[in-house]
């Protein structure tokens, strides 16, 4: 018996992306369907990095296609991340695709941990990753990339990124020396910012990670509004009062048109490093909570684990040094689902349509 395309079409529609929470069916087009009596070919073009996942998403298409009466379906799946909006009349960064801004309201949250974590996981899947340290009076990623190296520049104007783990990056530490402040005010502030944004050659990043800094006030606001940003993510602990602050960073982003794609709860259990025993100790679900308030998609929580911390300190970030282990595997599924927010975003139409100039009769 020959299999139909609306044979083919209804199987997709009844897969569900984990990532994006959509139908498979929805990213496949007419076009990418070939049908010649019982030989079935999809192809399907996911868009965010899935190294880990393309194999178990291809098995379960197969498996249905196969049970639907497709003979020894072809299933292809390739990805291909492309850039999408940002809030109008904002510059795009040139060699970068999509901007991801990881806030909080407060600090202590982890929120550094968290985004390098999450731009290393990124890179793991096959995604070509920058990270940006925008706390400029705090850095942090250098130390948490064991990169103590200076950027270079072969042209006087744009520096070359640090390389660590993988990842492009670029942080004031890399220019200061440890133990000298940065005694600026607010427009040196973001002034510094803009040019270790714009004054960086990165190389064709489909994700560039921006750790912003801490708080509501004016510096982390003009970023915001300066920054060209697919969407932010809010990381805060279940305890009460980081989530007081949690809500401030997630409206400041709203007022100025950058989408939430998520909420991140860090340090939702502790995990006792002798005995295993685990206790909420700041608190259960506040994260979760919050994200249901708001309306927020729900990217996961994280533990508070001695091996996380150690590994932030020694430079080698926990998706890295303990690849296999639970943490490494949280962080993970929260960048798969941050990278499937970022897929279903409106896509970046600007160099499709010229400059319109208006010009009067």
């Amino acid at each position: 018996m020959s299999v139909t395309l609306a044979d083919v079409r209804a199987v997709l529609e009844n897969i569900l992306d984990p990532n994006t929470g959509r139908s498979i069916g929805a990213v496949v087009k007419d076009s990418q369907i070939q049908l010649v009596g019982e030989y079935v070919s999809v192809q399907v073009v996911l868009g965010y990095p899935a190294a880990s996942q393309l194999d178990g998403i291809r098995a379960q298409i197969y498996a249905a296609l196969k049970a639907r009466g497709a003979a020894n379906p072809d299933v292809n799946i390739s990805v291909k991340i492309v850039a999408h909006a940002v809030q109008p009349g904002v510059a795009r960064v040139e060699g970068v695709r999509n901007i991801i801004a990881i806030a909080s309201g407060k600090g202590g949250v982890g929120k550094s941990t968290t985004a390098v974590n999450l731009a290393v996981a990124l890179h793991a899947e096959g995604a070509r990753v920058g990270l940006l340290d925008a706390d400029i009076y705090g850095p942090s990623v250098p130390l948490m990339l064991g990169v103590s190296v200076k950027p270079t520049s072969s042209d006087g104007k744009k520096m070359a990124p640090v390389i660590g783990h993988g990842l492009q990056a670029n942080s004031i530490g890399f220019l200061m020396n440890d133990d000298t402040p940065a005694i600026w005010r607010g427009p040196m502030v973001t002034q510094a910012l803009e040019q270790l944004l714009r004054q960086t050659r990165w190389d064709d990043l489909d994700y560039l990670i921006i750790d912003m800094p801490p708080g509501t006030g004016d510096i982390a606001l003009t970023l915001a509004q300066s920054v060209p940003v697919a969407g932010a993510v809010i990381v805060t602990t279940p305890q009460d009062i980081a989530l007081i602050d949690a809500r401030k960073g997630l409206k400041m982003f709203e007022k100025v048109n950058v989408p939430i794609l998520g909420i991140i709860e860090n340090m939702a259990i502790h995990i006792c490093s002798q005995c295993g025993h685990a206790e909420p100790i700041f608190g259960q679900g506040g994260g979760e909570r919050m994200a249901a308030e708001y309306k927020a998609p729900w990217l996961g929580s994280l533990p508070l684990t001695l091996t996380i911390r150690e590994q932030a300190d020694a430079g080698q970030p926990v998706v890295v040094s303990h690849p296999e282990g639970e943490a490494a595997r949280l962080y993970r599924e929260i960048a798969a689902r941050l990278a499937g927010r970022v897929a279903i975003l409106p896509k970046d139409l600007s160099d499709k349509f010229g400059a319109i100039a208006v010009k009067r009769t």
